[in-house]
């Protein structure tokens, strides 16, 4: 199939190989000329990758490469999703299946991902939305290490089409039609995220973080049913699993973010000298806010947001978790 990756960066290069490895018509669209260079002639993308990657993935900045697309894979930063969609919409000659591989919310409607590209994508342009998540790390996909993630859609031929086109002998698809649900876990994991880097910057040993995933998942499952999704996707891919290697591994940039704040002992330096995108920062935003107004108790979260946009020190964050009225677990 033609599939064009729009973005150049770490995860759609991981992804775009994948495609490649499987025989797919592979061009990345992209808007860093050092990036697009790299990719195209020294089958490289230095930038996040020691690694040579699958020769027919190419890469170009003419964007009427989507014109003849079978699947759009849509790899560019959120703020980025209006004006590049806008553009491919006019481009595109037939329905295509468009592909999400971000996590988050809209900063300002607050909606799933998913709803904001049907928004800017007309039906008479699009065939599905599905999102590609999961546990996953772009630093061992483009080194074919083996990886889990699900497909999900509320079109489920969609959703096998895309299970088709990814699955090999390292990179396997599932499928999930809980989109509300799915996409909801693969959100929080990341403030989840910058919870466990900050106990972890802080000195704070397993015991600490075991209590913090498991905690964690309670709240992801509890805020996510209170949407629509549910309970037992949070036992899947696309929230415990998700959950535990964004809460554990350095290459997480939410677990690095929260690391340094910890040893930090603020947020104060995050905030003047980060330079990535973090997306547990603004998704921590939109779920605290919109937990507030539905009542639903979300105290790590909170907790969270205090660190970033109150404050408040990791230290009285903990005092504060831990003096809560005593409960069941469940």
């Amino acid at each position: 199939m033609k599939i064009r990756v729009l973005g150049t960066g770490s995860w759609g290069s991981a992804l775009a190989q994948t495609l490649a490895d499987n025989g797919h018509d592979v061009i990345m669209w992209g808007i860093d000329d050092a990036e697009i260079n790299d990719i195209e002639n020294n089958h490289h993308n230095t930038k996040y990758f020691d690694v040579e990657m699958n020769h027919d993935v190419h890469a170009t900045k003419d964007i009427t490469c989507v014109k003849d697309a079978d699947v759009i894979l849509v790899a560019v930063p959120s703020g980025a999703l209006d004006s590049v969609l806008r553009q491919v919409t006019d481009l595109t000659e037939k329905k295509i299946i468009i592909i999400n591989v971000a996590k988050g919310f809209h900063p300002e409607t607050h909606q799933r991902l998913s709803e904001v590209i049907k928004d800017l994508v007309p039906e008479d342009k699009r065939e599905a939305v599905v999102s590609l998540i999961g546990p996953s790390h772009a630093e061992e996909v483009i080194l074919r290490q083996l990886t889990c993630l699900n497909a999900v859609s509320d079109n489920e031929e969609a959703a096998k089409t895309v299970q088709k086109l990814f699955s090999n002998d390292y990179f396997r698809v599932y499928r999930n039609t809980d989109v509300i649900g799915a996409e909801i876990g693969v959100a929080i994991k990341n403030i989840m995220a910058i919870a466990s880097g900050i106990l972890e910057g802080i000195g704070q040993g397993d015991n600490a973080r075991a209590a913090l995933m498991t905690r964690g998942l309670a709240e992801m499952t509890r805020y996510g049913v209170a949407l629509g999704g549910k309970k037992e996707t949070y036992l899947g891919l696309d929230g415990v699993g998700d959950l535990i290697v964004t809460c554990t591994s350095m290459h997480s940039r939410n677990f690095t973010a929260g690391l340094q704040i910890g040893k930090d002992g603020s947020s104060e330096k995050f905030w003047k000298e980060n330079k990535r995108t973090v997306e547990g920062v603004a998704a921590c935003k939109v779920v605290y806010e919109e937990a507030h107004k539905r009542g639903i108790d979300m105290p790590i979260t909170d907790q969270v947001y205090a660190i970033l946009y109150e404050g408040k020190s990791p230290e009285e964050c903990i005092k504060t978790l831990m003096s809560r009225s005593l409960k069941p677990e469940m």
